[in-house]
Parts: structure tokens; C-alpha cells; sequence
């Protein structure tokens, strides 16, 4: 069974990619097999000649996984699609599957503190040149271009924690001006706010183990292009560095994508009333909020955005204590650097997930003492917005 052109997104995310056994089961089974057998040696030659459709070894192909990686791509509009281990092994493979000693990539500087890692650190030990630019600023882009060597252009959009948004358009524009490749991770607006690969984007990466699953479950990541691109360039690497996502992981992220509509629209209808709290809040110094007109990429968001987010980023008056101070005064809303979870979360980024930044680095990303990131989950709204209200005046 697969998703015909004019489902919309809700449907698709139900019953695409669907494949049943002969016991026609109604909830997609999870096919726990490291291998798959053959009728005849004949047969497995044919199989592994590619001459003959079927699963070979579930470190690279299995059925759960397939519909899981067929459902993403009936939802983001993709001809093909890899699932991986972890939304970092997504973004690891997605980069370095095309690349080698010698090329260039130029990435926005405001990345997770793992991506930048990869960026900055990995990367370089292999030869592999890279440039960090202001994502917001076309200029950027353009003059860290190197021609004949940059190769990848990397953002993403939200940015992770200060929910920058940068034009995916104009980038991916570029990027077929100069021969190189556009990577977008979209994991901060899910593929139902926003579609790179329509933008002109050339792959999209999740995080699978954030609004995907949405309930704090598993780990999970996907990639997804062409097959041409997929064909060519992140099959070999797939198959034989071995990323792949377990066919447990798989089936618990297919059950996520069938609530992830209600999901995320609920989340986003909350994070936007908390976002305009906490903005008249007398102990708030500022905040970023995808829906809110006075976001700096506002006019930008308008275009490529078909809602504002389930995450909001915000100054806390008085630095690190009262953010901490704050932090510990929540009673429904959880400390945990994960989002896109059923339950509010709550992250210090200059402590945690950028911590191995530089003061100065963190700094050039609008990343402060007192900057918070709160993931809106889905209690009730005035719930949320009453516990945030007691513990700013808790101090």
C-alpha cells in the first residue's frame, strides 16, 4: 500500500508506506530479524545482484523500517529516504556521505552544539575545509564560497536555541549557482511547518527522536532526497557504516507519525499564548518567537513557514541565577535538553546543549547567561502559562 499524490498530510502520515502480511494485520508489524532467508542460492546471487526485489540484512533494509522511511516520504515529498540510528547519525551521514579531503563546506554558525562538532571538528581531521557564516546574511553565504571546492551547504531553520530563521530559497539558489549541494535540518519545524525540498533544498534531516516520536520514547533520525542523490552517494555509505535504525525504533516512530498533526498544531496553538506571557512579562528581556511579528525573520517566516513553532527562546532578567532560579521554580514544565516531547521541557543552552562553545561564540549567537529554551508540550495552555507566571515571581 502506498500514498497516492492527493492524499493530505494527515492521511498519508496514517497509511502510508503501509505494507501487511498475510495475517492482514491492522497496526504495521515489527519485523525483529537481523537477516532474511533465501529459496534457493540462486536466488540469494540474484538478490544481492540487485536482479530480484527483497530484504537482504536489516543493517541497511528491513520492512518495519521501510515504512517508516516510505511514510516520511510521502509527508515531506521525497523520492527516497534512509532511517538512522539517532538525528545526529542522519546529519553525520548526510554530510559526509558526498564528501572527501579536499572539499569545502560552508554551514550557518548557529547549529547544535553536535552539528557544530561535526562541522568544526570531525570534518577538518579528514581534510575536509569549513567555513561558519551568519546564516541570515546572503553575503555570508556568497563570499565564503570557494569555486570548485565548496561542496555542502549546510543550516538549519529554526535554529537551535535562538529560532533564527534563514531563507531556504535564497540559500538553495545559491547553492545551484555554485554546483554545491543544500542540507537542511528541519527538525525545529517538523515537515508540517515547513518543506525544504520544496524550497529548493536538495536533503532534509530529522531528529526522529523529537516530534516524530513526541513522547520521549525513542531515538531515531531519517534523510531524505532523489534517489538519484540517495543512489549514488548515501547507499554505499549507509549500507556499509552500518547508521541504521531498529525495526522497534521504526514501529514506535510510525505510531508517533499518526498523532503527529494533533500534535504539533495543539503544541504550536500553546507555544504562541506563552510566547505573548512571557513578552509582557516585566521579567522577561526578551523574547524569539517564530509567530510573533516582532520575530527578526519575521517577513521570512511569512514565506517558507505555514506556522510558528512549538518552541520558544527567552531572556530571563538577572543572568544564569535567575534562569536557573526560574528552572527550578517550574512545577509542570521539566528540566531536559530534549523537545518536541508530549510533556513541556525546559533547557539552560549556555549550560548544556552548547556548552562547548566558546563565551564569545555563544555570544555571536544571541546565546546569554539568561537565555532559556522551553519546548511546549501538551498540558493546557493557561496550566502552563499559570506555572511559568509563579515562578518568574517566585523570585
Amino acid at each position: 500500500m502506498t500514498a497516492k499524490q492527493n492524499w493530505k498530510p494527515a492521511t498519508a502520515l496514517v497509511h502510508g508506506g503501509t505494507l501487511r502480511s498475510g495475517f492482514g494485520e491492522t497496526s504495521e508489524a515489527i519485523y525483529l530479524t537481523q537477516g532474511f532467508v533465501y529459496d534457493t542460492a540462486e536466488a540469494a546471487e540474484a538478490r544481492f545482484k540487485g536482479e530480484e526485489p527483497g530484504f537482504i540484512y536489516s543493517r541497511y533494509a528491513n520492512p518495519t523500517v521501510d515504512m517508516f522511511e516510505k511514510r516520511m516520504c510521502a509527508l515531506e515529498g521525497a523520492e527516497d529516504a534512509r532511517a538512522t540510528s539517532s538525528g545526529m547519525a542522519a546529519v553525520s551521514a548526510a554530510l559526509l556521505c558526498s564528501l572527501r579531503a579536499g572539499d569545502h563546506v560552508v554551514a550557518a554558525r548557529a547549529l547544535f552544539g553536535s552539528c557544530r562538532w561535526v562541522v568544526e571538528t570531525l570534518m577538518p581531521r579528514y581534510g575536509i575545509e569549513t567555513t561558519l557564516v551568519d546564516g541570515t546574511s546572503m553575503q555570508a553565504w556568497e563570499e565564503a564560497v570557494r569555486p570548485g571546492k565548496t561542496k555542502i551547504f549546510f543550516l538549519e531553520s529554526p535554529t537551535n536555541p535562538t529560532l533564527e530563521v534563514i531563507d531556504i530559497a535564497a540559500v538553495a539558489k545559491l547553492a545551484n549557482a555554485t554546483g554545491a549541494r543544500l542540507v537542511v535540518d528541519n527538525v525545529f519545524a517538523t515537515p508540517l511547518q515547513q518543506k525544504p525540498l520544496e524550497l529548493g533544498a536538495h536533503v532534509v534531516v530529522y531528529s526522529a527522536t523529537k516530534h516524530i516520536d513526541g513522547q520521549g520514547r525513542c531515538l531515531g533520525g531519517v534523510i531524505l532526497s532523489d534517489k538519484k542523490w540517495i543512489d549514488e552517494n548515501l547507499h554505499d555509505y549507509f549500507r556499509h557504516t552500518g547508521p541504521s535504525l531498529s525495526p522497534f525504533n521504526a514501529w514506535t516512530l510510525l505510531k508517533g507519525l499518526e498523532t503527529l498533526p494533533l500534535r504539533v498544531r495543539q503544541q504550536t496553538e500553546s507555544a504562541a499564548r506563552v510566547a505573548g506571557f512571557l513578552a509582557c512579562h516585566p521579567g522577561i528581556a526578551k523574547v524569539i518567537y517564530p509567530g510573533r511579528n516582532d520575530h527578526p525573520q519575521a517577513d521570512i517566516i511569512a514565506r517558507q513557514m505555514k506556522g510558528g513553532s512549538t518552541l520558544i527562546c527567552f531572556e530571563v532578567k538577572g543572568g544564569k541565577p535567575s534562569a536557573f532560579a526560574f528552572s527550578n521554580a517550574l512545577g509542570i514544565t521539566r528540566i531536559s535538553n530534549n523537545l518536541g516531547d508530549a510533556k513541556s521541557l525546559i533547557t539552560h543552552p549556555a549550560t548544556t546543549t552548547h556548552k562547548n562553545l566558546s563565551e564569545e561564540a555563544r555570544a555571536a549567537l544571541g546565546i546569554n547567561p539568561g537565555t532559556l529554551r522551553i519546548s511546549i508540550g501538551l498540558e493546557d495552555a493557561d496550566d502552563l502559562i499559570a506555572d511559568i507566571d509563579q515562578a518568574l515571581n517566585a523570585g
